[in-house]
């Protein structure tokens, strides 16, 4: 008991956050130049950025008219594996109508090269996708949607102001119902 207390005040002190004065939109830009700093490369030239959550929260925000359909998903989560030719598909049929779909894994970083790269190239997934490399997940879950129990997979969606957040796996047909209902003029 007192190994978990240490620990957890230990993981409170190193995650406060940062009391600098600096904007918001100064620490957003600074934390996506680390991240592209830290991207690895795949064979089809694209590339896998590794991200904490600060690094890519900016993803999550963007109002630029852009739908983005951003998806959480891990290789070792069967109900993950199994929808994502759904969102491949919706990607692909959509990509005239600014429809954009993020795979967030939440993968060990160290099993990126071993397990996640090879799982994007054998599936031939052309949508982009990131690594999430960060331990606080009980701070950055409520980020994403107060709702989120933190079970994959998960999907947010979004355009400019309107959000909706999907817990558990899609089919085509529900996703699809899910993105046209942010399309609606």
């Amino acid at each position: 008991m007192k190994q978990f207390i240490g620990m957890f005040v230990f993981l409170a002190l190193f995650s406060c956050k940062d009391s600098s004065t600096k904007t918001t939109s100064e620490n957003l830009s600074e934390a996506a130049t680390k991240a592209e700093e830290r991207e690895v490369e795949v064979a089809n030239d694209s590339e896998i950025p590794i991200y904490s959550f600060a690094e890519f929260e900016p993803l999550l925000h963007k109002k630029d008219g852009t739908t983005y359909v951003v998806n959480f998903w891990a290789t070792w989560c069967k109900p993950c594996i199994k929808e994502m030719p759904y969102f491949e598909e919706l990607a692909a049929k959509y990509k005239d109508d600014n429809v954009e779909v993020i795979f967030v894994s939440l993968d060990f970083p160290r099993l990126l090269e071993k397990q996640v790269i090879p799982f994007i190239k054998e599936n031939n997934i052309k949508s982009k996708v990131v690594l999430l490399d960060d331990t606080g997940a009980n701070e950055w879950i409520p980020k994403v949607d107060e709702f989120w129990s933190g079970a994959i997979p998960a999907t947010l969606i979004y355009r400019n102001d309107y959000r909706k957040f999907y817990e558990g796996p899609f089919d085509f047909e529900k996703l699809e119902s899910a993105v046209k209902e942010v399309l609606k003029p």
